[in-house]
Parts: structure tokens; C-alpha cells; sequence
């Protein structure tokens, strides 16, 4: 594939035309192969000048309702093949005529064909600007090119002028002829626009560049943050400063112009906060996402590490977060994130932005609204849903666990020292510590000190210590019971989250698998449905626009469990305005579903209505960009199946198209002669008059007859290769005896054969049988032999052969003729496909064709190819099943008496 290069300019005359000339001619400097496809100067002196000494490929004339367009010669560019190629405005629509609708499709031809281009491009045209523009300028622009082709480029220039200067071009006439000039300053080109333009196209370059310089840092593994474009990073957490700090972000990167990230991050330790809390923080990152921000949910057991591990990826300059809450001795003894940051994140600003005097870190944030209330995501612990028994019997189990300890330490005593009963206990610890964490396993230690020191330590059954050296074994049973829980903690709170993550990724995988195996629109939905339903645990249903762009119900409910009834109006909202609405969001949250705008490149293509089971199982930020990327993967396997569904119909229209012209071709050629003769015999017959003798009346009925038969034949062809493209003829398969086939076949051509020797070869001698439709194998005998007849001379011999093997039946028929056309051997077996030019004896190109589709009917092949002794040969191969049946004797009647 070529390299394409667009120079990128915020409007016309900023100077990308000559831009693009003064680089084109620096490369054939070089020696590189370069010739101007198409550039189109304006009338622009300076521009026409760097023409000069270039390679200029002509334009290409069309016919367009009398007036001659030149345009853009594609076919001449490809048979040319330069090494680079300049096609000047890439947003052009070609002319009716054309092969390519728009000039961007000719390009990426070129591209295809390794042909290198430079090209130009205005910001208006981009595709994804086109609302924008047309806001800011109150102009709609028509021609645009999709963003993928601008994002896929290999290299964009920016070509960049003050809106001043180019004002003053456009009143000098570097721009536009003087009539068009005064006609763009009075509309497009105000100075306001302009400078809004340039701000697009400026920022369009920006991100490009900055998209980039990440896959550079990606690819070389750079960890270290470059400070070349400001990206603020906004730390949350489970405290009432969260809205505080989300609204002052806000701001800040408001200020900056920057890019700005929400942040969460989960930790082992916040997992079993209430549910009212977590609750909250899910207001806080949608909150955050209405005010325009990037949401992102980590998973981490060192919030720290994960910040600055985000951080150092995404290239984030600055950081701000809420003032450590931890005071004293705490934050000295425990540590602080913002401590840990602060001193790892090298190159990051971070900034603190301060509390409230009084402030109970303690108190919960509110969660407001109708969102979440009900139970959480299943598999993550919920303090406010969990059954007592549940939350308790780790203490429970922490108590039995230390009783069976004592029973067994104490009947160790007699044999054992004590260190090897302490280490029972410990054991015991271990294990409440991998079962049920923290709580339970302090509790343990606890009672495992005291038991042990109640019963093994002098004095005994008191609670005082003798030996002080049991003080140091109590306290490293309680360090290593703790040490013990928070690892265990970790390994259970990674297990569970590359659980979640396993799952979701088999999830992704076999709904990918499926969709790609689905056919046509409904399947692909069907499926969709039955995997929103496994993943979400509610009904659901996908509504998709009619022509007019209502939303429907679906006429043929994918399964049973899909949600009927939705509110079509809720749905038809959300699928104009590209918004979620309906329960747990700020717009009609009175409906009893959730509805999502399923879109594709900015334009929604449909609408999911759900009711979820848990609204957490929705609105949790893992579980809505799994939700996103399951939509994304419907909507792409839903867009190629009607894709491919359009090309399809348009080369079944292409196809009808092209049978409708060479049937009217051949009807008025091959019927109109023919008519002809019998229109003309017959007036002649029916004049009274015409002193006809007895011969020539014969002669004419004869004519008309023969010519009857003609019209007949070519008739019968057309409606045979109808019934064979449409699957209508049935093969009736038996053994048949070769000799017998074509002994028929020449029995039926026994007039056009006259005066030509006929050649039968039959191997092997014996007779020889072969599995197939008689009546299908005889008529493509005969036409190869009438193909042979009509373009051969008269007398010339005709050679048959067949021959059957083991597995195998070859079937030929060669003549003496002028053979076949060179370059013509494949095609000619498509349908109105002559061998010569038309004349009196041309067929109507339909025989042949005939023949190929039985043929393939037969599960077999055909070909043709020139002899080398002159002349042509067409051959054919079938399959045989098995060995045939033995053949029967002929009976032999008795002598009549």
C-alpha cells in the first residue's frame, strides 16, 4: 500500500496547493518519479509557476448533460504508475460518470495500487467537524471525507496562515476571482470564522501529533512524563471531598484548556465499605462525566502505585487530590497516599486543594436520586445487604477453629514442648486468615493468646505471666495473624478481580466468536440480546430505525425473555438526541428500563432498552464500558452485515443491470433478424398476386419454419439459464451407457451434421456407463456441438471423445476451426459471451453458458482452450460414484412357432 500525505490547512488560501507543489517538487529533486494528477491552482500565478517542469497527467473528459467536465483520470494514473502522485483536494466530488463518487475513494485506489499521493484537505471537510462548522459559519458543508482517512494518513502538514493575512490575500485575489472573493468576505471568510477554523484545525493537528508521541512512548517504553501537552488527573475517593475536588478540577483544567481524568481506584480495604458510600462514588464519576471528563476505575492493592503507574501511561502533568486525612502519628506510623505520590511521581505537579475545618471524615457521602438502590454487584461484599449469619460467622469460626486448636494443643502436652503447641495455634490463625480475613483472624490470635496463655503458661489457669519471654511469643502471634489477614486480603481481592476480569474477557470472546458466525441483521441481535441478558440480568430488547427514522418494536422477538412493551417515545428521544435516559439517570427517569444510544462513528444506528436486575450491574464504571464494548461489537458485526447486505443488492443490481442490456442486446440482434425473415416470407406468401411458383412458396415456408426454430431455440436458452440460475431444474441422477448418450445427441443433429465427419473415440472400448442426468449431459453435448457447427466452416471434421475411469468421466468435442478468440478462453462460458464478432451464423451467447451451469450443476468442470494443430477444444470432467452396475444381457426372444 502507498503512503498518503495530507497537507491540512483551517481554510482555502491558506497555501496548502503550493505547499504541496513546493514538497512534490523538492522530491523529484531526489529523483523520485513524481507527476501532478490533479491540481487545481485558482488562477493563482504563483501557484500555476511551480507547474512548471512537472509531469502532468491530462484530465480525463465526461459528457455530463452536454457540458464537458474534466476530471481526475484515475485509469491514466494507474496505467502511468508514478512513483508519487498529487490530487489536490481530497473532498471533491466527482462527476456523474466517474468510477468513484468522491475523489477520496480515487485516492485511496491509488493507495491500494502502492501508488504514494499528497493531497489537500480543509478542517470543514472533515466529517466529524461537519456540525461544528456549519454552527460556527451558518454554512452546511457538503463535501466531506470520513475521519478515518484523515486519521489513517501517514503524515499530516500543517499549514497554518493568521486569519489577517489571509483576509488580505482574499482582497488581493490570491484566493478567489474577484466576484467570488467579494461573495466568500461577505459570507465564509469573516474574520471570526477564521479564527475559529484555524482553532479546529490547530487542535485536529494537536491531537494527531499528541496520538502519536504516545505510540512512540508505548513502542519505546517510556515511563517518564513529557511535558509537551497539560492532561490533569483528578483523584476520588469515598469522602465527601470527592464533588469538591471534582468541580475544582473542572475548573483548573478549564483554565489550562487541558484534557481532564476522573479517578478512582479500588483497593482491598474499600471493598467492604457500606453500600451506601460506594453508591456515592458512582454519583461522583458520573457527575464528573456530565461535566466532560474521562472516567477510570482501577483496581489496585497500593492506591499509590496505581495512581502514578496511570499516571506515567497516559503522560498526566499534573495531578490534584484532597489534603492527606490522616494526622500525627498515623500518618507517620501508616503512611499516606498523597506522601507516596508526592515523592514517586517524579515530573508531576501535584496539587492539594484543601477541606473544610470541621469535617468528619467519617460521615458518609449522601447518594441522592433514584440511583442505586438496590443490592450490588454480585460477587463484591455489601455490609448493608448481607445476612447476619454471614457477616458473623467468621468470629464464629474463629472461635471453634481456636477450641479444636486447644484440644488438640492440650493433648500434645504430655509429649511436645511449648514452642510446638504455640505453633498449633498459629496454624489455626493462618487458616481463619485465608478463609475470613482481617476481623476474624485478630479475634483469633486473640483467643489463641489467651487460651494458650490460661493453660500452657505457669501459672496456670490465670492470665499472668511468669516467663517473660511468652510476651515476645504472644505479640508474633498477633503480628503474624495480622501480616497474615491483609496478605490474604490481597491474594482474595486479586483473585476476585481476575475473576471478574477472566470472565468478562471469555464473555467478549465468545460474543465475538458468535457474532462473527451470525447471519444477517436479526441473528446478530438475537444475540446481542441473549448476552445483554447473561451479563446484565434483565430483559432487554434492541430497536432498530425503519426508513424514516421511527423506532420500532422488532417484528420477530429474538428469544422469549426479550423485553416487549418499552416506551417506544423514551427510545425515539434517546435515538435523536444520542443521550442515555430512562431509570437511574437525570432524563425521564420515571421509565421502568434503561435505554442506551447504540452508535457507530457519531451516528446511532440504534437504541438498547433494558431493565436490568441491579442498576449497579449497569452503572458500576467496569460494567458500563463492558456494556459499551458489547454495543460496540453489536453495532460493527450489525454495520458489516448491512454492508454487506447493500453490496449484495448493488451488485445484484450491477448484475441485473448488465443481464437486462445484453438480453435487449441480444434480442435485438438475434430476434430482430430472424422476425425479419418471417415478416418478409410471410407478406410475401400472403400477396394473391405475387406469382409465386410451388419451389419458391416451399422455399419461403421453409425459411420461415427454419427461422422459427431459431427464435425457439434462443428462447429456450434464455428461460434454461433462468431456471438453472434459480436453482429450479432438479438433477435425476442414474447410470447411463456413454455410446447411447451421444448416439442420441447425434440423432438429433443429424441435419446441421450433414456433410461433417464425426469422430467417436470411447475408452475404454467396452461400454463404458457414467452417473448422470441424461437429458442435462445431452443438451450440453449438443450445444458444444451446434457452438462447433456455427463457427466452423462447412465440412470441416469433428472429433468426439469420452472416457471413463475408476472415479472419473472426461467428455470433449474439438473442431477445425478459426478456434477461439486469445484472451477470451475463461469468459467465454459467461452468459452473452460470443467466440467472434456478430454475424448471420453468431449465436446468442447463452449455449455455453448452458453448458458450465450444468456442468457445476453436476458437481464437475468445464474449460476451453485452443489445439495447437488449429481449431478449438472444449472439455469437460465429472466425478464418479463408485463402480457401476453390471449391465444385463439382452434377452433373447424365442422363434415364433
Amino acid at each position: 500500500r502507498g503512503k498518503l500525505k495530507i497537507f491540512f490547512g483551517a481554510a482555502a488560501g491558506v497555501g496548502k496547493t503550493y505547499a504541496m507543489l513546493e514538497a512534490a517538487r523538492e522530491r523529484r529533486s531526489e529523483g523520485v518519479d513524481v507527476v501532478v494528477g490533479w491540481v487545481e491552482t485558482h488562477g493563482r500565478a504563483e501557484t500555476a509557476a511551480l507547474l512548471e517542469g512537472l509531469a502532468v497527467l491530462p484530465p480525463r473528459q465526461l459528457n455530463y448533460k452536454g457540458v464537458i467536465l474534466q476530471e481526475f483520470d484515475l485509469d491514466g494514473a494507474l496505467q502511468r504508475r508514478p512513483a508519487l502522485i498529487l490530487v489536490d483536494e481530497l473532498a471533491h466530488s466527482n462527476a456523474a460518470g466517474s468510477r468513484h463518487p468522491k475523489r477520496w475513494q480515487d485516492v485511496d485506489e491509488l493507495l491500494e495500487a502502492g501508488i504514494n499521493v499528497y493531497s489537500t484537505l480543509n478542517v470543514q471537510h472533515l466529517e466529524s467537524l461537519n456540525d461544528d462548522v456549519g454552527q460556527i459559519s451558518g454554512i452546511r458543508v457538503r463535501e466531506t471525507v470520513p475521519d478515518t482517512i484523515f486519521e489513517n494518513a501517514d503524515e499530516i502538514g500543517l499549514v497554518d496562515l493568521p486569519p489577517d493575512e489571509l483576509l488580505n490575500r482574499l482582497k488581493e485575489g490570491k484566493v478567489y476571482l474577484p466576484e467570488q472573493a467579494k461573495r466568500a468576505s461577505a459570507n465564509f471568510f469573516r474574520k471570526g470564522n477564521l479564527i475559529a477554523l484555524r482553532e479546529l484545525a490547530l487542535r485536529q493537528a494537536t491531537q494527531r501529533v499528541d496520538a502519536q508521541m504516545q505510540l512512540y512512548r508505548e513502542d519505546h517504553a517510556i515511563r517518564e512524563v513529557w511535558y509537551v501537552a497539560e492532561r490533569v488527573l483528578v483523584c476520588v475517593g469515598p469522602t465527601p471531598m470527592a464533588e469538591r475536588l471534582i468541580r475544582a478540577g473542572k475548573r483548573f483544567a478549564a483554565g489550562l484548556r487541558a484534557e481532564w481524568i476522573v479517578m478512582y481506584v479500588e483497593t482491598p480495604e474499600l471493598q467492604h465499605l457500606p453500600a451506601e458510600q460506594r453508591d456515592a462514588v458512582l454519583r461522583m464519576l458520573k457527575l464528573a462525566e456530565e461535566l466532560g471528563a474521562e472516567t477510570v476505575a482501577l483496581s489496585a492493592t497500593n492506591m499509590s502505585a496505581g495512581i502514578i503507574e496511570f499516571a506515567r501511561e497516559r503522560n498526566i502533568t499534573k495531578i490534584v487530590m484532597g489534603k492527606p486525612s490522616r494526622r500525627g502519628w498515623k500518618r507517620w506510623l501508616m503512611g499516606s497516599v498523597v506522601d507516596s505520590i508526592i515523592s514517586e511521581a517524579h515530573n508531576i505537579n501535584v496539587y492539594l486543594m484543601g477541606s473544610p475545618q470541621v469535617q468528619d471524615s467519617a460521615v458518609p457521602l449522601r447518594s441522592e436520586g433514584p440511583l442505586f438502590r438496590q443490592g450490588s454487584l454480585p460477587g463484591l461484599k455489601d455490609a448493608s445487604v448481607t445476612a447476619p449469619w454471614h457477616r458473623y460467622q467468621g468470629y464464629f469460626w474463629s472461635v471453634l477453629v481456636t477450641a479444636i486448636s486447644t484440644l488438640l494443643a492440650y493433648s500434645m502436652v504430655p509429649r511436645f514442648e511449648l514452642d510446638n503447641i504455640v505453633i498449633v495455634y498459629l496454624l489455626g490463625v493462618v487458616l481463619i486468615a485465608m478463609r475470613f480475613g482481617k476481623g476474624p483472624s485478630i479475634v483469633g490470635s486473640a483467643l489463641a493468646v489467651a487460651a494458650f496463655d490460661f493453660l500452657f503458661v505457669k501459672p496456670y489457669h490465670s492470665f499472668s505471666v511468669a516467663d517473660a519471654q511468652y510476651l515476645v511469643t504472644f505479640g508474633g502471634m498477633v503480628a503474624v495473624a495480622f501480616i497474615t489477614s491483609h496478605l490474604m486480603d490481597n491474594v482474595r481481592y486479586q483473585a476476585k478481580v481476575a475473576g471478574h476480569r477472566e470472565r468478562r474477557a471469555t464473555l467478549l470472546y465468545a460474543l465475538s466468536k458468535e457474532l462473527a458466525d451470525s447471519h444477517g441483521i436479526s441473528d446478530c441481535m438475537g444475540i446481542a440480546v441473549r448476552y445483554f441478558m447473561q451479563e446484565f440480568g434483565g430483559r432487554n430488547v434492541i430497536l432498530l430505525p425503519d426508513e424514516e427514522g421511527r423506532i420500532h418494536h422488532p417484528r420477530e422477538r429474538a428469544v422469549k425473555e426479550s423485553l416487549q412493551g418499552t416506551d417506544l417515545g423514551v427510545a425515539q428521544w434517546v435515538y435523536d438526541h444520542n443521550e442515555v435516559a430512562g431509570k437511574g439517570t437525570n432524563t425521564l427517569a420515571g421509565s421502568k428500563a434503561v435505554y442506551f444510544p447504540m452508535a457507530f462513528t457519531g451516528n446511532v444506528m440504534g437504541v438498547l432498552a433494558i431493565e436490568p436486575a441491579n442498576l449497579r450491574r449497569i452503572f458500576l464504571p467496569e460494567q458500563r464500558k463492558l456494556l459499551e464494548t458489547i454495543m460496540g461489537l453489536v453495532i460493527q458485526t450489525a454495520q458489516r452485515h448491512y454492508l454487506a447486505d447493500q453490496a449484495k443488492s448493488t451488485l445484484l443490481e450491477i448484475e441485473s443491470e448488465r443481464l437486462r442490456n445484453s438480453l435487449l442486446t441480444s434480442i435485438s440482434h438475434d430476434l430482430r433478424t430472424p422476425l425479419a425473415t418471417i415478416v418478409g416470407s410471410a407478406s410475401t406468401l400472403s400477396e394473391t398476386d405475387s406469382g409465386l411458383t410451388e419451389r419458391d412458396r416451399q422455399e419461403l415456408n421453409t425459411g420461415i419454419y427454419e427461422e422459427a426454430l431459431r427464435m425457439t431455440t434462443l428462447v429456450n436458452n434464455i428461460l434454461d439459464m433462468a431456471k438453472l440460475e434459480a436453482g429450479a431444474i432438479k438433477l435425476r441422477r442414474d447410470w447411463y451407457l456413454i455410446e447411447e448418450i451421444i448416439g442420441t445427441v447425434l440423432l438429433r443433429l443429424d441435419k446441421p451434421l450433414e456433410g461433417r465427419p464425426v469422430k467417436v473415440i470411447i475408452r475404454p472400448t467396452n461400454p463404458p456407463m457414467i452417473h448422470v442426468d441424461s437429458v442435462m449431459i445431452e443438451q450440453v453435448l449438443v450445444n458444444l456441438l451446434e457452438n462447433a457447427i456455427r463457427y466452423t466452416p462447412p465440412g470441416s471434421p469433428i472429433d468426439i471423445t469420452a472416457e471413463r475411469t475408476a472415479f472419473a468421466f472426461t467428455l470433449s468435442v474439438a473442431d477445425r476451426g478459426p478456434g477461439i478468440p486469445q484472451g477470451k478462453e475463461k469468459h467465454i462460458f459467461e452468459k452473452f459471451v460470443r467466440g467472434s464478432m456478430e454475424g448471420a451464423q453468431s449465436g446468442s451467447g447463452l449455449g455455453l453458458a448452458i453448458c458450465k451451469a450444468i456442468v457445476e450443476a453436476h458437481g464437475g468442470w468445464i474449460e476451453a482452450r485452443n489445439r495447437g494443430t488449429g481449431g478449438a477444444e472444449f472439455s469437460l470432467g465429472l466425478s464418479m460414484p463408485g463402480v457401476p452396475p453390471p449391465i444385463a444381457p439382452e434377452r433373447q426372444e424365442p422363434p415364433e412357432a
